[in-house]
């Protein structure tokens, strides 16, 4: 009992959401909409200046619209020209030449049409919806087609921005998405339960939402809350296009439990006022009152096949219904305070309930009898929800969130919350446990292993921020890949250097005896060579000496012949005699010449030879040692190669999710970019 009482309190702190009455539950043009028209519109469209055919100053006008057609749609705001020309999400904006009026006017003008328009305190509200959204037949399990995700477009701003955040009191997870859903103040905010990043934000100016539930198909999303002593009502809208379609109750305190049939057919609220009214969704009206509960209704909820309705209130009262006719099918006895929360199980034969009595109690439906019970939570169990598996999730007054199998044996308990954990929930696929509690936090832990991975928040920062904050993550994460590519590429870069060095080391393992042989060949090829050439130096050497001794000595003679020649001028046998012995020596002397060319190739031959030769000697000794050092190279580059592979190995891994970090840091700007257009434009 005294956490409601405390719950609602907190509500009562969050304040009203626009400009409202006190004392009034619901916003009325006499009261509320027309001193906005009198001050921004009737200079214009008023009885004396009807400018396109628009009446602002007068109800029965309003109502009858503009030479153009109906500018009000009681119940869909989004939908209603008058919102959409004054909020300027259409041309002509309005007022045409300046600036949009304030957000307080405009979310009084929203809520007025979201109302259904009522002319003043008297006029009845009936909740019209957008479109007929109930099921003909109730699918069993996972529906066809993609799992119902909230839209790109949808607003990220946030309604409320508090100092600090206040007690998480409704959570939802979507049964077959990855989306969870969380109250804070005056708005809904819906989250990625896989990366834990905001998707979207849903006004509910009605007040704090003390219950959200998803349709069994995943599609709709309910909200019931409101303002305590004053104001209660349910909100559901479209996940797939983030707009409401459905209000309904016109409740005079706070709205603290609520579903809808998983035919979509049915809306059940209740309250404080003790009573549980069931509206019809095709046209919002009343279609059963359940007067049974003496004490404040705190939880209800439809069976997954539709065929029954569990409620149960702050003294313990615990009732099944059936569904359709609102007819008493089981009073379920057991526990001894305040139901705090009511889950079926997938296949309807069980239901399972939370209670202040510190137990956690199951129940069959064949006979209404209970089947389990065990203490939960000391001091009180505060909240219960089934698995599509079967197992169960609990949260209490002893700062735990826990989970348990279908027999109710303990599986695990989750990290201890700041404070009193007030709700707990499964992932779609029961992979992670979200848990609040009372100072407003949020935990995710993974279900496996209970470690905690991460946060969420019922009061995130204005999307200004977020886009300063995603920027300054991009400008981190851009530095961290360039780094980390750069580590991956030198990495590679070794790990290929090692690579050749192994199969270089392998190959001469595996050809050393060829390659010795080869050298040695090689080698007798090369001495041979220098053999030769040693011959012919030797050779070219005596050449050059004999025809060197032969040219002086063919050159003194033909001087001597020359000189008795020149004496004897008329001998002309010795003249001859000495032309000749000329000739000789110059024939000699043209040979010695060649001797000594062919003396100098023959000496460059030899070194030549002899250089080569000790090339030939030292490949043979190279080879040989590298013969022999192969194996070792082998056995020490065979563990290196390894150790460079998985180098490169992570490096790259590194990489790639620096990479990954990097186009997420980038969407997520993108995303909040997008954010901020959408927020200029009052979105």
């Amino acid at each position: 009992m005294r956490i409601l009482v405390s719950l609602l309190a907190l509500c009562a702190l969050a304040g009203p959401a626009v400009a409202q009455p006190k004392k009034a539950a619901k916003i009325t043009y006499d009261d509320h909409v027309l001193p906005i028209f009198k001050d921004k519109c009737v200079s214009c469209h008023s009885q004396d200046k009807k400018r396109g055919g628009l009446v602002l100053n007068n109800y029965t006008k309003v109502m009858e619209g503009s030479s153009s057609g109906a500018v009000v749609k009681p119940g869909d705001p989004d939908g209603s020209v008058l919102y959409r020309v004054t909020a300027h999400l259409q041309e002509p904006n309005m007022p045409p030449k300046g600036p949009m009026i304030a957000k307080e006017s405009l979310a009084v003008l929203r809520q007025w049409i979201a109302n259904g328009a009522p002319e003043n305190s008297g006029s009845k509200i009936v909740a019209r919806p957008k479109v007929d959204f109930t099921l003909s037949k109730i699918v069993k399990g996972r529906p066809s087609g993609p799992p119902p995700m909230p839209p790109a477009t949808l607003r990220l701003e946030p309604v409320v921005l508090t100092a600090r955040p206040t007690a998480v009191l409704a959570m939802a997870s979507s049964p077959w998405a990855p989306l969870v859903a969380i109250g804070g103040q005056k708005q809904v905010l819906l989250y990625h339960s896989d990366t834990l990043d905001l998707l979207g934000v849903l006004p509910f100016p009605e007040g704090v939402p003390q219950v959200l539930k998803f349709s069994r198909n995943g599609s709709l999303l309910l909200a019931g809350g409101g303002h305590p002593g004053k104001s209660g009502r349910v909100v559901v809208w479209s996940v797939t296009k983030g707009e409401r379609l459905f209000e309904v109750g016109d409740e005079t305190d706070c709205v603290l439990a609520a579903d809808v049939s998983p035919d979509q057919t049915r809306v059940a609220l209740a309250g404080p006022g003790k009573v549980v009214r069931i509206y019809g969704t095709r046209d919002g009206k009343l279609v059963h009152e359940i007067r049974k509960h003496t004490d404040w209704v705190t939880a209800l909820e439809y069976s997954p096949d539709g065929v029954l309705l569990a409620t149960g209130d702050r003294n313990g009262g615990l009732f099944v219904w059936e569904a359709f006719v609102a007819r008493e099918y089981f009073a379920l006895r057991g526990h001894t305070g305040a139901i705090t929360e009511i889950s079926w199980r997938l296949d309807s034969n069980l239901v399972a309930s939370s209670s202040e009595d510190s137990t956690v109690r199951l129940y069959e439906m064949e006979n209404g009898n209970q089947v389990r019970s065990w203490g939960a939570h000391a001091a009180g169990a505060l909240s219960v929800r089934y698995a599509l598996d079967g197992n169960l999730v609990t949260a209490g007054r002893d700062r735990l969130a826990k989970l348990w199998n279908g027999n109710g044996g303990a599986i695990r308990a989750f990290e201890a919350l700041p404070d009193v954990a007030v709700r707990s929930i499964f992932s779609h696929d029961a992979k992670r446990v979200f848990a609040s509690d009372w100072t407003g936090q949020v935990r995710a832990f993974n279900a496996a292993d209970g470690k905690k991975v991460g946060e969420l928040t019922a009061n995130p920062p204005a999307v200004k921020e977020q886009f300063a904050a995603a920027s300054k993550v991009l400008a981190v994460r851009m530095t961290a890949h360039a780094t980390l590519t750069k580590t991956a590429t030198d990495a590679r870069t070794a790990a290929l250097k090692t690579t050749a060095d192994l199969a270089a080391a392998q190959k001469m393992v595996n050809e050393s005896g060829a390659a010795i042989k080869l050298a040695q060949a090689k080698l007798a090829t090369a001495k041979a060579t220098a053999d030769r050439a040693k011959v012919a130096l030797t050779t070219a050497q005596a050449e050059v000496r004999a025809k060197a001794l032969l040219a002086q000595a063919l050159q003194e003679a033909a001087a001597k012949v020359k000189g008795a020649a020149d004496k004897a001028r008329t001998d002309t046998a010795l003249a001859q005699a000495a032309t000749r012995a000329q000739g000789l020596a110059t024939q000699v002397a043209t040979e010695s010449t060649a001797a000594q060319k062919a003396l100098t190739e023959a000496t460059a031959n030899g070194r030549a030879a002899d250089a080569a030769l000790a090339k030939a000697q030292q490949d043979v000794t190279a080879t040989a040692t590298a013969a022999a050092n192969a194996p070792k190279q082998v056995a020490a580059l065979t563990p290196a190669l390894k150790a460079a592979q998985a180098r490169e190995a992570a490096t790259k891994a590194e990489a790639d999710r620096a990479t990954a970090d990097l186009t997420q840091a980038r969407a997520t700007l993108a995303r909040w970019q997008a954010a901020q257009a959408l927020a200029a434009k009052g979105r």
